[in-house]
């Protein structure tokens, strides 16, 4: 009896110890091997992966822009300038890739297709209240490394503002701003494959 006793006591006192380890952090080695295993892993795997939600082969090394062409019937000169501007900043700040003048190992092409302002909120007088500001660019992008991932495809953004404002007043703040959510989404299609 008092053997089992005893036995029962070292067992308990076991059971404490392995609650106790694991509670009070000594598997830590243990957590820091597997931490540093997952991240070998992730730099040796073939995509490269920035915080950014970036997802770019491990072999790109270049990027290349091609300036937009602007093929609008409304026509704003400084459009494509700024248009290829944003996405080559965008490109070379939140991946790894280098800007290159050539074709790079990733390639963006594009054209603007439309710049339009349509009246879209009406009045009690049967007046247009508000007007929105469209700009459309038609984008290729070629991905050398995987071409699953190419495209060719248009892309719309648009900010509205009143009607009493005359469109030159009002384009040094909307422009950027539509350029912006354009140069998103096509960063987002080209490199974000979530």
């Amino acid at each position: 009896m008092k053997n089992k006793n005893i036995y029962q006591i070292k067992q308990q006192t076991s059971e404490k110890k392995i609650r106790f380890s694991f509670a009070y952090g000594k598997s830590f080695p243990n957590l820091l091997i597997y931490t540093l295993l997952l991240f070998v892993l992730l730099q040796t795997s073939c995509l490269r992966y920035k915080f950014t939600g970036a997802s770019i082969p491990a072999d790109a090394k270049t990027v290349s822009v091609e300036y937009f062409k602007n093929t609008a019937p409304i026509f704003n000169p400084s459009l494509s300038q700024q248009i290829t501007d944003m996405l080559q900043d965008k490109l070379v700040s939140q991946t790894s890739l280098k800007l290159t003048e050539g074709k790079g190992d990733l390639q963006f092409k594009g054209q603007i297709i439309d710049y339009v302002v349509t009246p879209i909120g009406v009045n009690s007088q049967d007046k247009s209240s508000q007007n929105r500001l469209t700009i459309r660019v038609k984008v290729e992008f070629i991905n050398e490394f995987q071409e699953e991932y190419s495209f060719q495809e248009t892309f719309s953004r648009f900010a509205d503002y009143e009607s009493s404002q005359i469109l030159s007043a009002v384009e040094p703040a909307l422009v950027p701003e539509i350029l912006e959510l354009l140069t998103d989404d096509i960063f987002n299609k080209a490199v974000v494959n979530w």
